[in-house]
Formats: C-alpha cells, structure tokens, sequence
C-alpha cells in the first residue's frame, strides 16, 4: 500500500473491544464463515491510501482472532472510556504514523474509497485537526428526530459547526437544496491533534450530547466533513448481524 506523500505515513486502525452491553464478543461473532473483525479488516485491505492497519483490542482473544487471519493487532488497556483513548495508545507502537483513520470495526461493508478519501483530505490540509462524513437525509426521514442517529451542520466551506441528537437544523423555515446529515462515525486525525485531544477533560457539550467529537470543536479544532453516498450499516444485535450476512451475500 503506497504512501500518499513522502512525509506522511496513514494508519487505519480498527479499535475492537469484547465487551458490549447489546451484543457481548461481537468482533468474534461469526458472519458467512469469519468473524466480524475479519471482514472490517478485509475491506481495509482493499484501500490504496493506508500504509498501514492494525486492530487496536483489549481482549486476548480477539487477539488471537485477528493475528490468526493474518491481521495485525496491538493490546491496549480494559480502562479506556472511548475508542479514541483505545486509538491514541495503540498509536504509541507506531512511531512512524503522521495520520490516523479511525474505523469501526463493526461496520462490514464500508466502502474502501471513503476511507481513502478521508486520508486523502487528511494529508492534503494541513490546516486540518479531524476529517469525518456524514449522508444527506430528507428532512421527512424519521431518523431525523432519532436520538441515535447523530445530525452534523456544516459551514459554506464544509467543515462541522455543530453535532446533536437532536433534529439539526430545525426547519422554521424550508430552504431548498439544504438535507439533514446524518453523522457516519469514521474519523481521520493528525498525529498531534489526536495526542492532543485525548488530554483534554470531557467539555460540557460533550457531555450534554454525549457525543466526543464535541470536545474538538468546544477546543477549536477544524473538522472537515465529507459527503458521501456510503451508507453501510453496523452490526449492534446478532439480528443486524444476519442482514449484514444477506447482504455480503449479494455482493458475492
């Protein structure tokens, strides 16, 4: 996987945890003969922009998992209250690493060019702190009003204003051409913007939201929000896990 530029060094990382309220040991839950994991990891591999992938995990077994497939995972600390946290220590072990993409890795079908070009936007601005995406809804779509589907407004330049659970922007008025976006939680980072950022306390917003990605914007960090048509789905519930194992199915 070559470099985007001499200087810049991208690493996809997979943050990957046992434990989940919904659905305990869903890295390892098998989906058409591999574990979740694998097929995250899978897609990594068909990106042109990472010089790099590792799962960041605080499960042996889930080490044990991605090592066997050929991956390669770095252990971290049980403590860490968010990915990020998991992410910024994993990133110790990589020195070299100037970039930092952060996927989920409970999402089995996304869409490699997105994460390549959220690298690509990352090493290209060095004005950048943060790179994420977000999907256009139609303000009628129910999910507008779900809590747990997080909304993001952007300025005219495209870089986020605001993130809320709440419908965002509230139409007083009809505007025509403006959708609701609907947040996709990937991220890409500067090095030392995510070394920064993991020293910071909660900020009040974030807290409020309980949404992280207000924490940068509560310290003044630039964060570019691409549009994107991707709109792959996670796996929360072993019921999502059979309608990711159709779908996969009708790739083939």
């Amino acid at each position: 996987m070559p470099s985007l530029s001499p200087t810049s060094h991208v690493l996809g990382v997979l943050p990957s945890r046992w434990g989940s309220t919904r659905f305990p040991g869903k890295p390892l839950h098998l989906i058409a003969g591999k574990p979740l994991i694998q097929h995250v990891w899978e897609r990594c591999q068909r990106c042109s922009a990472l010089d790099e992938i590792i799962v960041a995990t605080d499960d042996e077994r889930i080490f044990a998992a991605v090592e066997g497939f050929g991956g390669k995972a770095v252990m971290t600390s049980t403590d860490h209250p968010t990915g990020t946290d998991r992410i910024a220590e994993a990133l110790r072990s990589v020195p070299r690493a100037t970039h930092i993409v952060n996927i989920q890795g409970d999402e089995p079908l996304i869409d490699p060019a997105l994460i390549d070009e959220l690298a690509r936007t990352m090493t290209s601005d060095a004005s950048l702190d943060m790179a994420t995406a977000a999907n256009p809804l139609d303000s009628a779509n129910p999910a507008v009003a779900d809590p747990n589907v997080v909304k993001v407004v952007i300025a005219l330049d495209g870089r986020a204003l605001y993130f809320s659970r709440s419908p965002l922007p509230f139409f007083r008025n009809p505007v025509e051409g403006l959708p609701v976006l609907r947040h996709k939680g990937i991220y890409a980072y500067s090095r030392s913007f995510l070394e920064r950022f993991v020293t910071w306390p909660p900020s009040p917003l974030e807290q409020a939201e309980s949404l992280e990605q207000l924490r940068a914007l509560e310290n003044g960090a630039s964060i570019k929000v691409l549009i994107t048509s991707d709109t792959s789905p996670g796996v929360d519930t072993p019921e999502q896990a059979l309608e990711i194992e159709r779908l996969l199915a009708a790739e083939s």
